[in-house]
């Protein structure tokens, strides 16, 4: 069967349905970060009544919970538009599909899982040659990592970022792209869009690595699942190791060169590198491509992912 005939199993209810259809090229990526800035304004404003209503420390404490998923709402509100008028006559591309070949999704969740670790370690050398974060950075992370209530930290950094994130970065703008250029370019330039709308070079670059990682995945896979997963597993580990004492200690912006003695940094890294070159060779072996322009499943016009 055709690909753009290929009936998706997402179910109806599945809140993602409501996107397929708006495909974003170059231009459309573009909207959508001027809509995340808007949104941004719109989650400093709900930041600005909270502390008008209560206090400094809990808009500080709190604020995140409520600001973080307001700063979505337009390129959602925009996308969701977009696909609405295009349903009938365009076809769509399920935002989360499950292509994962002989690996199953449990052996593909597992080593997306370990890869994840070995990208974030990766990145410590570049990140380390940078100069000092500047104090008020510093002591932003220091709030959200540190003094804000554990939970509230777990639910923005391992819950809403990943949702939100993947769905705006891969779910849109990859997904978008894959469609509209080559698969290279859609990966590089998502990537760089997830470096971007982390507006400080210490998280950039992280996200740049991981986002082409996150990238190749969701391209080989088509699943939005998976890459929320990676998402979640590399946040959970940068909160779990904001709490111990070594980095409490030496500050948010510590380098694991800080921590480890060189033969056990140089080790580390090598490790890293190997686990991702093995990562990759693994998915190209046995998740096969059914379209050059990656497994995101097609829809039809005037069909739903249910296939209804």
């Amino acid at each position: 069967m055709p690909k753009f005939f290929r009936r998706s199993s997402t179910k109806s209810y599945d809140l993602l349905s409501g996107f397929s259809f708006y495909v974003p090229g170059i231009g459309g990526t573009l909207v959508l970060l001027a809509m995340l800035l808007a949104g941004a304004c719109l989650g400093n404003l709900v930041t600005a009544l909270l502390m008008f209503f209560t206090d400094i420390g809990t808009a500080n404490d709190y604020g995140m919970l409520l600001s973080y998923p307001v700063m979505f709402l337009p390129p959602m509100w925009y996308a969701s538009y977009q696909s609405r008028r295009n349903q009938f006559f365009d076809p769509g591309y399920a935002l989360d599909s499950s292509h994962f070949g002989k690996l199953k999704g449990w052996g593909a969740a597992l080593m997306a899982a370990v890869v994840t670790l070995a990208g974030s370690m990766i990145t410590d050398p570049v990140v380390s040659v940078l100069p000092p974060m500047p104090e008020w950075l510093e002591a932003t992370f220091e709030q959200m990592l540190q003094d804000s209530p554990l939970w509230v930290t777990v639910v923005s950094t391992v819950v809403f970022a990943p949702i939100f994130e993947e769905w705006l970065c891969r779910g849109m703008v990859l997904r978008g792209l894959l469609q509209k250029v080559h698969p290279a370019w859609a990966m590089v330039i998502s990537s760089v869009f997830f470096a971007f709308i982390h507006m400080n070079p210490w998280q950039a670059i992280p996200a740049f690595v991981l986002g082409m990682l996150f990238a190749y995945v969701y391209y080989m896979t088509g699943s939005l699942k998976l890459t929320m997963l990676m998402h979640a597993v590399n946040n959970g580990a940068s909160v779990l190791m904001s709490q111990t004492r070594v980095m409490q200690e030496l500050g948010t912006d510590a380098s694991l060169l800080d921590i480890l003695d060189k033969w056990q940094y140089i080790g580390l890294m090598s490790a890293s590198l190997f686990i991702i070159v093995i990562f990759i060779d693994i998915v190209r072996k046995n998740i096969p491509l059914e379209s050059e322009r990656g497994n995101c499943d097609a829809i039809g016009p005037d069909e739903t992912e249910s296939g209804l």
